[in-house]
């Protein structure tokens, strides 16, 4: 097969199998990923896709054949790579999984040693150019290395457990919709450890993907979920990704929770055990997350979003947790990584502890602090995302603080609005929220988008 490395993106390699993302493709990754990390041994695992256990074994092969021992935990979620890479001090982990993309789709994600992220800096490019090379001898072999198989759900498990005290948790009423997805296996062995009724929607594991694309950042993705949980008196419901490497919180009413409030919610749950700790957060909607950090005596630091960039904010800060709207949960004693299980253990232990239910909790800070959500526009493409920037700029930017961490915020004293590109996608994000007033949210979110809209 033709090598084609147009999936190379900004946090990993992702693609249409087999156009983009085929064999030839996986087996040279494999090849050169060994000499560009001096990594000796390294795990490697795939999520449900049909198309999975034939890239694990291109890039397996690859692999060996470089001279790397390979560890095989076979069909698993993005974070248990990360978790098998950083409790085995394993010199690398690549996961083949395209997150919450359609069935068609696969890819690959990295950690080197240390699980660190391989991005686009660390050696992402470094890849891509390494398999682009031609003039190099793919027929040439080292030493064949091994493959062994390991089982680290056990250890995972007991990992996932830590974050919260059996203690406190009460016998809640949980829908659990894991889309399909690789989730499906993991719920079903955590929940012989927990005092909850899970109530369990599209849990069987299935590339088909038959009931959609288990991405719940889409509206048509939340209908199943929010009527789960009205029909079974549910407590709350959780929905997971393809890869589970994030989860999305539904109050009692089936009503979907925006991720920036999230966020807040994990950041007190970590401040009321942890006070004076550092919270990073992203630029997009801010003001929920930093009312909570300081209110429970800690510190917010504001980061670029994506997950390389929080990663290596939360190292450098040494942060004990950090969230983005787009509900990726970051923590420090998980490797600095993010976890989609991690999140709702420690949401599900908050509830416990109260009497007042979801709406309740989740209803205060909304009426705090109103967000539009994310709203998407699509566009022609890049130079037509800086024609709007720029122009949104010049209309607000000299009457609010501007910043542009990530995109352009611009920030005034009772609302303020983030516009940022996609980093995949044609399309143009914004966000918008206010201290208290909705209807001024509403007004200036209708503004913005006129604005974007009209170019």
């Amino acid at each position: 097969m033709a090598i084609n490395t147009s999936g190379f993106g900004s946090y990993d390699i992702r693609g249409i199998y087999p156009e983009s993302i085929n064999q030839e493709l996986a087996y040279r990754v494999g090849r050169v990923f060994p000499e560009l990390f001096d990594a000796k041994k390294v795990v490697v695992g795939h999520d449900i896709r049909l198309s999975g256990p034939t890239l694990f074994d291109a890039l397996t092969r690859g692999l060996t054949e470089a001279g790397c021992d390979v560890y095989d935990v076979g069909q698993c979620g993005t974070e248990m790579i990360y978790f098998a890479a950083g409790a085995n001090n394993f010199d690398g982990g690549i996961m083949i999984t395209a997150s919450h993309n359609p069935k068609e789709y696969n890819g690959m994600k990295f950690v080197k040693k240390g699980v660190h992220p391989v991005s686009p800096k660390t050696g992402l490019l470094d890849i891509k150019a390494a398999v682009e090379n031609e003039n190099r001898d793919w027929s040439f072999k080292k030493a064949t290395g091994s493959i062994y198989k390991i089982d680290i759900l056990h250890d995972y498990i007991k990992r996932l457990l830590s974050y919260v005290d059996e203690k406190n948790l009460r016998p809640l009423k949980v829908v659990m919709n894991t889309g399909n997805g690789s989730a499906g296996p993991i719920i079903n062995e955590i929940e012989k450890f927990l005092p909850f009724e899970f109530v369990k929607v599209y849990n069987n594991a299935n590339g088909f993907f038959p009931n959609g694309v288990p991405n719940p950042l889409l509206q048509d993705a939340r209908a199943e979920t929010s009527r789960a949980v009205v029909e079974s008196g549910a407590n709350c419901g959780i929905a997971f990704d393809g890869d589970f490497d994030r989860c999305f919180l539904f109050d009692e009413k089936g009503g979907f929770i925006e991720g920036c409030y999230m966020v807040g919610f994990l950041a007190e749950a970590f401040l009321k055990k942890n006070r004076g700790e550092k919270i990073v957060y992203d630029p997009r909607a801010t003001w929920n997350t930093i009312d909570i950090v300081e209110s429970h005596g800690g510190t917010p630091i504001v980061c670029r979003s994506g997950h390389s960039y929080m990663k290596d904010v939360l190292r450098a800060e040494n942060a004990i947790y950090g969230g983005e709207m787009a509900s990726h949960h970051y923590f420090r004693d998980f490797y600095f990584c993010d976890s989609g299980m991690i999140p709702w253990l420690l949401i599900l232990e908050l509830l416990s502890k109260t009497d007042k239910k979801l709406s309740q909790i989740m209803g205060e800070r909304i009426e705090k602090f109103p967000v539009s959500g994310e709203i998407n526009t699509k566009v022609s493409g890049v130079d037509k995302v800086k024609e709007i920037m720029a122009k949104v700029e010049e209309i607000y930017g000299k009457r609010g603080e501007v910043s542009k961490i990530d995109g352009l915020s611009v920030e005034f004293s009772d609302w303020r609005f983030n516009l940022r590109g996609s980093q995949t996608e044609p399309y143009i994000r914004l966000n918008v929220e206010s201290r208290g007033d909705k209807i001024l949210m509403e007004n200036k979110r209708d503004e913005l988008l006129a604005i974007i809209r009209a170019q």
